[in-house]
């Protein structure tokens, strides 16, 4: 029989369609899936990649997985699923589950999570899963976006007065809801379930396990810096974003603020060795309104770039930083992560009918098709819009005097606060081409003149 082994020193929550409870686990290691009632005695192992197979298909020392509504009920008991993380991805994931009635362990080994993170979550997604308000740190309704040459731009002009960017530290978004009173290292058990959705981030052990490729990754540092009272009075409901290509040659740098303190960060795909002196130069750019300030805490981490080749292999799915879930320009995240986990959730919730059948990789596909159909426009204007305008200090001039247009101040706004690629008015849509050939024509003109200087 097929298993996960895990450690019962950490976190384990687990929760059915009657009792939810907490148990001490740690991801040690895992094997595989719980078996179908049609499968030989072989267990499926998650070390190798795993097969294609077909309804119906029977292959020596291979499970046979059949399709959900043809397959024999799950019999007393309800389907199993285990969640590995429980930051945003899994933490949705596991709710989801648990409320649809399946019996969910949601398994996280470093319970103290804490990775660099600007932490900005967009308007819609504190009603759309139900985010408590005091888990938000800061309401920006004011950013800046600040060229290489420190020229700045005000952006949100355009908000209404309900709108704004939640600014969130993210040790508060990440599941800690567990009373572990042992200390020292855990004993190894084994734990039998029907399905795995990978949520344990870039660096994603259930990833490698089914063999999902690798995908291109940023690096991105960040200092927690406690400033002054009357310094972070400035950042009370303002942001920052600094582009030039010494805060990052393919990204941006920024100051966020969190509670009582500001986040100072940077990130890139292309020169992850020059990550401290990226980090030097953006604290540089912003001396002035952080000088005095103390560094209270250092964090780095890995950003996937894009979505890994296989996101799904019989009935293991990824979701989140572990699917590659980040957009490119912005690098946001968290309501990727958060949307993919509940999505990849409601695929098993219907496909098992409430967890009383047996899921297979079709039904977590279709968490797949959804995904990219309606998230891929979005993934697609950002990777475009990286490529143009973060490739040279003059385009990155013409970016930030694109920003100082309301109406492009509007479309990016409508579009990050509510996830969805806003349709424009053709005049204004024309009127922006124009310009934005024009700030192009410019950048190219003055990275010529630059580039005469310099030789």
């Amino acid at each position: 029989m097929a298993s996960l082994a895990i450690n019962t020193h950490l976190s384990t929550t687990k929760s059915d369609h009657k009792t939810t409870a907490n148990h001490r686990r740690s991801l040690k290691s895992f094997v595989g899936l719980r078996q179908t009632s049609l499968e030989t005695t072989n267990p499926l192992s998650l070390t190798t990649p795993l097969a294609k197979t077909h309804p119906g298909e029977i292959r020596a020392r291979r499970p046979v997985i059949v399709a959900a509504k043809l397959s024999p009920k799950v019999t007393g008991r309800y389907l199993r699923v285990a969640v590995i993380g429980g930051g945003p991805a899994g933490g949705s994931a596991a709710e989801t589950l648990a409320k649809g009635g399946i019996e969910t362990f949601l398994i996280e080994r470093k319970l103290d999570n804490c990775k660099p993170c600007g932490g900005a979550v967009p308007l819609c997604m504190v009603g759309e899963f139900d985010l408590p308000l005091d888990i938000i740190d800061r309401k920006v309704t004011k950013m800046k976006m600040i060229s290489p040459s420190n020229v700045a731009v005000d952006i949100g002009k355009t908000l209404k007065p309900h709108e704004y960017i939640g600014m969130v530290r993210r040790e508060k978004i990440h599941f800690t809801s567990y009373d572990n009173k042992t200390g020292g290292t855990g004993i190894k058990q084994t734990l039998e379930v029907d399905a795995i959705i990978g949520a344990d981030g870039a660096n994603s052990r259930v990833a490698k396990s089914i063999g999902a490729g690798d995908y291109e990754y940023a690096i991105a540092f960040q200092e927690r810096i406690k400033i002054p009272d009357a310094k972070m009075t400035y950042y009370e409901d303002l942001a920052e974003m600094y582009v030039g290509s010494d805060v990052s040659p393919d990204f941006y740098g920024w100051v966020f603020p969190k509670c009582d303190h500001v986040a100072v960060g940077t990130g890139t795909v292309t020169h992850k060795g020059d990550i401290k002196k990226l980090q030097t130069a953006t604290r540089l750019r912003a001396k002035d309104k952080i000088l005095g300030g103390r560094i209270i805490r250092l964090e780095a981490h890995p950003i996937p770039e894009h979505p890994r080749p296989r996101r799904c292999a019989g009935r293991v799915a990824l979701v989140g930083d572990a699917a590659g879930y980040v957009t490119k320009c912005s690098g946001e995240g968290i309501y990727f992560a958060a949307k993919s986990g509940r999505m990849c959730a409601e695929a098993i919730v219907e496909g098992s009918e409430n967890g009383k059948r047996m899921v297979e990789e079709s039904d977590l596909r279709k968490y797949l098709e959804l995904w990219d159909k309606t998230y891929w426009p979005t993934y697609k204007v950002l990777d475009v819009l990286q490529k143009v305008f973060y490739r040279s200090n003059p385009a990155r001039e013409a970016f930030v005097e694109m920003c100082a247009d309301e109406y492009v101040q509007k479309m990016t706004f409508d579009s990050y606060l509510y996830k969805r690629v806003v349709p424009g008015n053709p005049v204004d849509d024309l009127k922006l081409a124009f310009n934005t050939i024009g700030s192009l024509v410019r950048a190219n003109a003055l990275r010529r003149e630059m580039d005469k200087i310099s030789v």
